[in-house]
């Protein structure tokens, strides 16, 4: 199934958007003019991609770093705590490298005028 779900217009190349279709959050990003879908949720720890960045065709998770590519939703690199002073943070960054990170979904894109639809 076809949904609209936005338009050109309101996605700067290199910029993401968040939408919600059909229960699924999902972020659609502007890699050089042509449009991808993703899962919005990190395959890590559930954080908002769109919340990261997106550099050429990879997006980068706010919370850790986790890498992937949004062409095919597949894992570049784990996530990387992020170095902080307490024994905490360490103890926390130990026990969240032993969490598994899974590739997250992707979904078709169609350009059809200035309008986005993806296939849900």
């Amino acid at each position: 199934m076809q949904v609209e779900v936005g338009k050109i217009n309101e996605l700067p190349p290199g910029g993401m958007k968040a939408i919600e279709v059909s229960g699924k959050e999902i972020v659609l990003c502007n890699y050089e003019g042509k449009i991808f879908a993703i899962d919005r949720r990190c395959g890590h720890m559930n954080a908002p991609l769109d919340k990261g960045t997106s550099e050429g065709y990879i997006v980068t998770c706010p919370m850790h770093n986790a890498q992937f590519d949004l062409t095919t939703g597949e894992i570049l690199s784990d996530p990387i705590p992020r170095p902080r002073p307490s024994d905490f943070m360490h103890w926390f960054g130990m026990l969240m490298s032993n969490i598994k990170t899974h590739n997250i979904k992707t979904y078709p894109v169609k350009i059809d005028g200035e309008t986005i639809k993806i296939e849900i």
